[in-house]
């Protein structure tokens, strides 16, 4: 039985699962403003004892170091890779939720070599799934450390009341960098705004999947958008945003359906 282990690697807080011996690795990205806090549960299924778990909390977020300037998502998705190859490890099935979802369709249509497969779970597809990112985006940088900040995250925190998935993402907002927070919300918007998300996911060069929380993940013209792209698609009912931890025997099984499939290829 192995326990998640706790280190810094590369300026970034790091949590790994299982040992060198498993297959793997599993590269779970987290999404805006979130910590790789929100899938300690989930790497602890059962079904996915077979493999080995690596878990960053990204620049600026969570348990990480607040970089001197927020990094742009794609130089990140950049970084990531070359992190990933510096540890000498194989390419990395990439698990990745809502904006960590964009990041893992950027390394894997860039740096493909570094990427086996990906499972992007309610990424951004569509301005319509800009949410916080869009509220965000809205507002002058420094307007949005000195209060508009503080005033999202109230607004969490009266979500989590009645929602456990909101109740641990404000948690994670509490630690996270509004400068960092509003540069990726910028990057996720224009990103979602150039309509091309879908097809760039259809095409990347390894196998892909998405996954989405229903009904209260991926908005309606996202599902149309992958669709039009034949991305191939799993559903997680009920859920909202956050599938894995709203339905996480639901999710275990379409992530470990996925893996095997992997495996027998």
């Amino acid at each position: 039985m192995f326990s998640i282990v706790h280190q810094i690697e590369q300026g970034m807080f790091l949590r790994t699962l299982g040992g060198q011996d498993l297959e793997g690795p599993i590269l779970w990205l987290h999404g805006l403003g979130e910590s790789g806090l929100c899938f300690e549960r989930v790497v602890q299924h059962p079904s996915l004892a077979g493999w080995r778990h690596v878990i960053p909390d990204l620049p600026g977020y969570g348990r990480s170091a607040w970089p001197s300037r927020p990094i742009a998502l794609p130089d990140l998705a950049s970084r990531l890779a070359g992190w990933i190859s510096s540890r000498s490890e194989q390419p990395a099935v990439v698990v990745g939720h809502s904006m960590g979802g964009v990041l893992g369709l950027l390394m894997a249509d860039r740096h493909p070599s570094c990427v086996r497969a990906l499972l992007n779970i309610d990424g951004n597809i569509t301005l319509d799934d800009c949410r916080y990112s869009g509220a965000a985006a809205r507002w002058d940088l420094d307007d949005f450390v000195r209060s508009g900040f503080d005033h999202m995250r109230d607004e969490i925190y009266r979500d989590g009341l009645d929602d456990p998935a909101h109740r641990g993402y404000y948690a994670s907002l509490r630690l996270a960098d509004p400068r960092v927070f509003h540069q990726h919300s910028r990057d996720l918007v224009a990103l979602s705004a150039a309509g091309s998300l879908a097809r760039r996911l259809a095409a990347v060069p390894v196998p892909s999947r998405y996954m989405a929380g229903e009904p209260g993940g991926a908005s309606p013209r996202s599902v149309e958008a992958l669709q039009a792209a034949g991305v191939p698609r799993s559903t997680v009912t009920p859920s909202g945003h956050w599938p894995f931890i709203d339905q996480p025997e639901a999710f275990a099984h379409v992530l470990h359906g996925f893996l095997q499939g992997l495996q027998a290829s």
